[in-house]
């Protein structure tokens, strides 16, 4: 008779083992290792080892609904979401990179009752210096997409960032925000093309357009084989989720005329300064670089009038440098020297994320993938869920240091190990 067990009882049995006085034995893991095989399993995956939730409501973090979004979605969909490129170097940097750096609890500073988290940048007031990021064709993670991240980022009050991808028209999205929204930008080399996307986020009433600069190679392109792959083995059908409506209005209407868009949108524009400075000069709105890494780059961003930095790396989706974006930001900071505000991405799941960021220099943090994971796996409910947890957490980590409110929250709350001495310094 095989000894087999169920997925309960394999949950059952991992939950005793942890709580177990085997896991104090001289060989913990090898113990482990034969309790396991008696039951029949060689080695628990880490969904098994990690009870998936039924409801948003049971998640005790974000990483909960990272399995509930792989169970959810197509092959294809998660490979997309969960990939980075290359060798993935850059990717697993983005969150290794956070244990380089400890936080400094100060003791002995009173109860802290009223803790205040809003702020302001570029004109926008926030509840909470946690922004919704921009990512491209939500409706691949869940039918209403788009919708459905604007309705919680309502609920929530967290500023939402649109995507050039955008599986839904803008003024859709603005709707259901209720507020305003920044506009992030993808850029071609038709100059036209881009004047329309910029006129459609003026109208719709955006403040700031965030330009990505990072993007020179697409993801499709670095992991081209490994994306065929899963879209072979994936039954799924969309038919609204890849094409950004924005865009595929201009292909129709250069269709109209006898004009090959779509083909012209395959590359994207090697951007310049020369780009920047045109782009900056054709619109009133707000103007922030997104992908910038060096202090080299952060000043030319000062110095060509550029109104805003968003640190990122692309979340290990554009290149596989190995700089994670919270080792870049002190040399940023110390460079902008406080002239433009400075906001950061990829890697971001925890409140002690987020503190380390903001007691670095950051004005703000944004999130990309935790709130997909959530999308993908309950919709709306899933994405406010995501907002709760990241925004208790950092209110606990604040109050666990002593730090009311943003502007209390400085460099002498973190210091960074010395990686030659492993010591602190």
């Amino acid at each position: 008779m095989p000894n087999h067990l169920d997925k309960t009882s394999r949950r059952s049995l991992l939950r005793f083992l942890l709580a177990s006085p085997l896991l104090f034995t001289p060989r913990p893991v090898a113990a482990f290792e034969r309790l396991l095989a008696a039951a029949g399993e060689n080695e628990p995956t880490a969904q098994e080892a990690r009870e998936i939730i039924k409801a948003a409501t049971e998640a005790i973090d974000v990483f909960d609904f990272e399995f509930v979004a792989e169970r959810n979605l197509s092959p294809a969909h998660y490979t997309y979401l969960s990939m980075g490129v290359q060798h993935e170097v850059t990717l697993r940097a983005n969150r290794t990179a956070f244990d380089d750096f400890q936080l400094r609890p100060r003791r002995l500073v009173g109860s802290i009752r009223d803790l205040d988290t809003s702020t302001q940048i570029l004109g926008t007031k926030m509840s909470s210096p946690i922004i919704l990021a921009p990512a491209s064709s939500q409706k691949a993670f869940h039918p209403e997409g788009e919708l459905a991240v604007a309705r919680a980022a309502k609920r929530k009050d967290h500023l939402q960032i649109f995507s050039t991808g955008s599986s839904t028209p803008i003024e859709e999205v603005v709707a259901a925000r209720g507020a305003p929204i920044w506009f992030q930008l993808y850029t071609a080399d038709i100059p036209t093309f881009t004047r329309m996307q910029l006129r459609e986020a003026e109208e719709a009433g955006c403040p700031a357009v965030v330009l990505t600069v990072d993007v020179t190679a697409t993801i499709f392109d670095q992991n081209r084989d490994r994306i065929r792959r899963f879209r072979r083995e994936d039954n799924a059908e969309c038919q609204t989720c890849h094409q950004s409506s924005m865009v595929q209005d201009a292909i129709d209407a250069a269709h109209a005329v006898g004009f090959d868009l779509e083909r012209r949108l395959d590359n994207l524009m090697i951007l310049d300064w020369d780009n920047v400075d045109r782009i900056r000069d054709a619109t009133p709105m707000k103007l922030l670089l997104k992908g910038i890494l060096t202090r080299e780059d952060a000043r030319l961003c000062v110095e060509h009038g550029v109104d805003g930095i968003v640190v990122s790396n692309h979340g290990g989706r554009a290149e596989d440098s190995g700089l994670s974006a919270i080792e870049a930001l002190p040399e940023i900071v110390e460079e902008v020297g406080g002239r433009i505000p400075i906001l950061i991405d990829s890697g971001f799941r925890r409140g002690t994320d987020f503190f380390k960021a903001l007691a670095l220099g950051a004005d703000a943090v944004c999130i990309g993938r935790p709130y997909l994971w959530g999308l993908a796996s309950f919709g709306q409910e899933g994405v406010e869920a995501v907002l709760d947890i990241l925004r208790s957490e950092l209110e606990i980590v604040m109050k666990g240091l002593g730090t009311p409110n943003l502007a209390s929250i400085t460099p002498a709350y973190v210091r960074r190990k010395c990686s030659a001495c492993g010591q602190s310094g």
